[in-house]
């Protein structure tokens, strides 16, 4: 396959009146070659006729606009989105796949093909992460974000002449109609993860959007992280054919049922998965950077006597409740969820009051850990009380910390990582973990101390990948504070969710390397 000055394919192939009949203007040459011009449509239809290797027009024809040079797999990464109307791409966390997705989409309005784009994103990251990736990419269009207090300005944001709209994803059912006929015809979903479940109203809004000729590319560094089921909503949204009409019917296909409340993946699972979320790519950070070593410790701790004895009457009172088999899933998350309270040293009673811990032998630890920590610490808490109480003891030991919790507004968490990432101060950032999962850089920081952990591993993997990223120059770790029974059992529960997670991510590695 040769490129003949950007403008046509010439092509050596066993059948050329294959190709003749199906793309018009292309020409048989004689002796098995045949001349094509290079677009993207033909490309398409050459990559469906299974010719291989087929590069994208982007390789050639675009300049790569922005700040930064792009590495090869976000080169690449482009390339293959540019080429596929519906598709996934699975890169890992901090690997730059918001950079590939803006330089395609760019790529493919020079081109005429699209005119406007959807970014669907968290509300913390549109911002933060979108609009600047934006501007060091493809600074040349328009860009703006449809958040605002005021519906009606929402409005006139979407009707706007702006290229590239910033949605989260929440905030598009009150504006579906204004999106219904903006003229979007290319849909990017960051942490498409969100979609998993195709009963939920964000999963009906943003179906109603996408049409027969919408190019949706669907991006989360963690497919079916949770169970393979979560592959369910993805793949209905991109490719509807692929899975069952119903939920019910896609479960049965990838699980089998344990017990009223329990079921787990059939050894054909991994597989299904795979072959539902197509077509995709996928790079990991140790295939495409050059990354210090990332390493997970545990550190016990000893619950205060206080914790332990509130501990073990929780626990006989969830006992009791199984013996007279009134449990429920519901009723077990919540027991659960004040087990780790708990032991992270705050509990919230059901009349809504707080119960406050010693936590002096965990704090302890964690100040051992700053203390040998050469850069900044990152903070993983769980729970907002906790949150509180960690400031108030780091700055009477005159720590310089910063809180984001889940009620910071976007612009105040966007100045205070700036702050985190560019200046002296603070020293530590203490962060509920579902604030700071998604899309934010903070490699000033080389350590990661979970307090306290979190039942998903989506939330799990995406906190840790914000200092395991491009930029990243220090030796990273991962610590787990661990000081109960159900602490353990959680993480032991990620770390078999991970295993899940990664024999399917390996497929997807297995194809790009093929």
């Amino acid at each position: 396959m040769e490129v003949i000055e950007n403008r046509g394919l010439l092509l050596k192939v066993r059948n050329p009146n294959q190709i003749t009949a199906a793309i018009p203007n292309s020409k048989n040459l004689g002796n098995n070659n045949v001349l094509v011009r290079w677009g993207i449509d033909e490309t398409r239809v050459l990559n469906n006729l299974n010719i291989k290797n087929v590069p994208s027009p982007i390789m050639g024809k675009y300049k790569w606009g922005g700040r930064f040079e792009p590495y090869a797999h976000q080169k690449t990464t482009a390339a293959f989105l540019t080429v596929n109307r519906r598709a996934f791409c699975f890169n890992e966390q901090g690997t730059g796949k918001s950079a590939s997705a803006v330089w395609a989409s760019d790529f493919l309005m020079e081109q005429g093909i699209i005119n406007r784009v959807l970014i669907i994103c968290p509300l913390s990251i549109m911002v933060s992460a979108w609009r600047n990736e934006l501007f060091n990419c493809a600074m040349h269009r328009k860009v703006d974000v449809a958040h605002h207090s005021n519906a009606q300005k929402r409005r006139e944001i979407i009707n706007s002449d702006a290229e590239y709209i910033i949605i989260n994803y929440d905030g598009m059912a009150i504006v579906r109609d204004e999106i219904a006929a903006g003229g979007f015809d290319c849909i990017i979903v960051d942490e498409a993860n969100h979609y998993k479940n195709a009963q939920t109203d964000r999963w009906k809004v943003l179906n109603t959007l996408i049409g027969p000729d919408t190019w949706v590319w669907q991006m989360t560094g963690t497919p079916a992280a949770q169970s393979p089921v979560d592959a369910f909503g993805l793949a209905k949204l991109n490719n509807p054919a692929t899975v069952p009409r119903f939920f019910g019917a896609f479960r049965e296909m990838v699980m089998y049922k344990v017990t009223n409340f329990k079921w787990a993946p059939k050894p054909t699972a991994v597989d299904t998965v795979f072959d539902v979320l197509q077509p995709a790519i996928r790079f990991t950070k140790d295939q495409c950077l050059d990354l210090p070593e990332l390493t997970y410790a545990t550190r016990h701790v000893e619950l205060s006597t206080q914790q332990k004895k509130y501990y073990e009457r929780l626990r006989k009172q969830l006992m009791a409740v199984i013996a007279e088999e009134s449990v429920t899933a519901a009723n077990a998350a919540v027991n659960m969820n004040k087990l780790l309270q708990i032991s992270c040293g705050a509990v919230y009673t059901d009349s809504g009051e707080t119960i406050e811990f010693d936590i002096k032998n965990r704090y302890k630890v964690l100040r051992e850990v700053i203390d040998e920590s050469s850069q900044k610490v990152i903070i993983f808490v769980p729970f907002r009380h906790v949150i509180d109480l960690l400031s108030e003891k780091l700055t009477k030991d005159k720590v310089t910390s910063a809180i984001i919790r889940g009620d910071v507004s976007a612009s105040k968490r966007t100045e205070i990582f700036a702050q985190f990432q560019d200046e002296e101060n603070p020293r530590v950032l203490i962060v509920q973990p579902q604030a700071a999962a998604h899309g934010i850089t903070l490699t000033a920081a080389n350590t990661i101390v979970w307090w306290g952990p979190v039942s998903s591993l989506e939330t799990y993997a995406q906190a840790n990948a914000r200092i395991h990223r491009a930029g990243q120059k220090h030796p990273c770790t991962v610590i787990q504070l661990q000081g109960s029974p159900v602490e353990s059992r959680v993480y032991k529960m990620l770390d078999g969710r991970m295993e899940t997670h990664t024999k399917i991510i390996d497929l997807y590695r297995e194809e790009l390397e093929l």
